[in-house]
């Protein structure tokens, strides 16, 4: 397993990332047991440096906490793991039946979150999130999370346009912690990838998270051209989400939302995944082997994030980023125009 360098930075990750939105309750409070597993699995697949990818949104901080917890006790070496913190959501006191920050996304918290995007409230952030970590760990990758949802919530463009202001201090926020030497690299990750180009025209990054963006389903023209601007400048490219929040591999979850086929946009979506499923059976390829394989295409992509709730599927997913996909495949997809004939990494 080739380890690449991120960016211009020192830091050397492996071809796949380990999410850890399910140490925070997503959508299933998974037992205790269960995450320390986890977390071990992810440790044991690999045999040098483990990153993890977590944030304050993620159960309101419970898998920051659940995360230091485990690699404490797994009595993993702090030198060993690389931690990216999401920031822009800090811990509050529950006082509602249900957490109010994303409604029916978290399950059986203790804790309630809210977004807090400015210089200030990025540095809050950080702070508690290496707290929540219980002190032996600390992230060296930082990034404001979710800014193309902070900014699709302005009720006009004037809000609009004092929100990505606010953004720019976030991250001025964390250039400063760069600076200082208690980071090593600052990045962006967003859903909508559009975002994260007007961020990048604003601010020096290391690094850019796409999700739900560059994937076998979905794959503009655009997001290409500009992921090579990337690579050109040497931006490392972490590719996440390539499931589709699992429904590429059979999910009931499509982008982080419960799917039927009740109109004929999803209609289309389901007919989509049925002819992938049966040419993966005919070429004896795993969903999301294809799934991983064509989201590392790219050139620039150097790292896939990948979630699971179930420690059976860790090696799985390691697994996933070294698997050699037949050609024969990726013609028969583009033959059946699962894939455009115009792509043109494969």
């Amino acid at each position: 397993m080739e380890y690449r360098q991120l960016g211009n930075t020192s830091l050397k990750i492996p071809p796949v990332i380990f999410g850890t939105s399910a140490l925070g309750n997503l959508f299933v409070a998974l037992p205790d047991k269960t995450k320390q597993k986890i977390v071990s699995e992810c440790v044991s697949n690999l045999e040098a440096t483990v990153v993890f990818d977590s944030a304050g949104k993620y159960g309101a901080g419970l898998a920051l906490e659940v995360l230091g917890k485990s690699l404490n006790k797994i009595g993993v070496s702090p030198q060993n793991v690389i931690i990216s913190n999401k920031l822009g959501w800090y811990r509050t006191s529950l006082t509602t039946e249900e957490p109010t920050f994303e409604p029916g996304a978290w399950v059986g918290l203790q804790n309630d979150a809210v977004q807090q995007i400015s210089y200030d409230g990025i540095m809050d952030c950080w702070e508690q999130g290496n707290k929540l970590l219980g002190g032996n760990y600390r992230p060296s990758l930082v990034s404001v999370h979710d800014p193309d949802e902070f900014l699709s919530a302005a009720r006009d463009e004037t809000d609009y346009l004092i929100r990505f202001e606010q953004i720019i201090e976030a991250y001025k926020a964390l250039s400063d912690l760069k600076k200082e030497g208690k980071v090593k690299a600052v990045g962006v990750g967003a859903k909508n990838w559009k975002v994260i180009r007007a961020i990048t025209a604003e601010v020096e990054l290391d690094w850019v998270m796409f999700a739900n963006s560059m994937t076998i389903l979905k794959h503009p023209a655009d997001l290409l051209e500009f992921m090579g601007e990337l690579h050109q400048a040497k931006i490392g490219i972490i590719n996440s989400a390539v499931f589709h929040a699992g429904f590429l591999t059979g999910g009931q979850y499509f982008d982080y939302v419960q799917i039927k086929p009740d109109s004929a946009e999803n209609i289309a979506l389901f007919e989509w995944r049925n002819i992938f499923f049966s040419l993966c059976e005919k070429f004896q390829v795993l969903p999301a082997q294809a799934c991983v394989s064509f989201g590392m295409t790219p050139p620039g992509v150097i790292s896939i994030a990948l979630n699971t709730s179930d420690p059976n599927r860790v090696k799985e997913n390691v697994k996933a980023v070294t698997t050699v996909v037949p050609n024969e495949f990726w013609k028969e997809m583009i033959k059946s125009r699962l894939i455009g004939d115009e792509y043109p990494f494969l």
